[in-house]
């Protein structure tokens, strides 16, 4: 290795763990922002009294809906769609609330149900990568922390390449949920909008959309994080390769 490759690599393997931190922090900052929000507009009561699971199914309803199930799952913010059974799964404080929180988390994951309905290409891409991507991220980790250990001791990069290409997958997938993640917060909030029996009023409307405005950035700053992790196992893979 050259002097100047020496000192790229350690330029780049340096500036991933500065990108690492940085993005950590911005992470804490958007989980504890998008919390604050969840409790702020969770004690905001819906002028229509109707609950998140009435307004899921309202909104499945509305978009011709029959065969997806709302149900209640134990637990805080473990809201979710299961394409694989169909269901609209709703934590207890989203289910029986009746906040304008409760209300745009049960439409968000209504939206969910309309894009599987609709065939979303993105929702299909990612319901298609799940299978793989449960088995990489069970197994990333380790092949990594392995592939790290040969390279510093025995300098045999092959499994830590395997890691990075593994970790690449997973990544892959963190960026594939931002559309999906986006596109039903659209439909939720059109279908909010155009439904004034359950929210009435333009502040409620405007206090749904920030929520899943931040809801949204999670799932961003997680990516990103993702992104960044999988720059500092290749700058350490490429830098030691050199």
């Amino acid at each position: 290795m050259d002097h100047l490759a020496l000192v790229t690599g350690f330029i780049t393997y340096n500036s991933a763990i500065f990108l690492m931190i940085g993005i950590a922090l911005i992470s804490f900052i958007v989980q504890g922002r998008f919390r604050s929000k969840f409790r702020q507009y969770s004690e905001m009561g819906l002028l229509s009294g109707l609950s998140g699971a009435e307004v899921a199914e309202r909104m499945l309803r509305d978009h011709g809906i029959s065969d997806v199930k709302v149900i209640s799952v134990e637990g805080q913010l473990t809201d979710h769609y299961n394409p694989a059974d169909k269901t609209v799964n709703l934590s207890p404080d989203v289910y029986h609330g009746r906040s304008v929180a409760a209300a745009a988390v049960a439409a968000h994951e209504c939206g969910h149900a309309v894009q599987h309905a609709k065939a979303y290409s993105w929702l299909t891409l990612r319901s298609s990568m799940v299978p793989v991507i449960n088995i990489a991220s069970t197994i990333t980790q380790w092949i990594l922390t392995i592939g790290v250990m040969l390279l510093f001791f025995s300098h045999n990069a092959t499994v830590l390449a395997i890691g990075v290409i593994a970790l690449a997958v997973v990544t892959s997938f963190s960026f594939v949920t931002l559309p999906v993640e986006f596109d039903a917060s659209k439909r939720a909030l059109a279908w909010l909008n155009n439904n004034y029996t359950v929210m009435q009023t333009r502040d409620e409307h405007e206090q749904a959309k920030d929520a899943l405005w931040w809801a949204a950035m999670t799932y961003v700053v997680a990516a990103l994080g993702a992104l960044a992790t999988l720059v500092y196992y290749a700058s350490m893979l490429l830098g030691r390769r050199d």
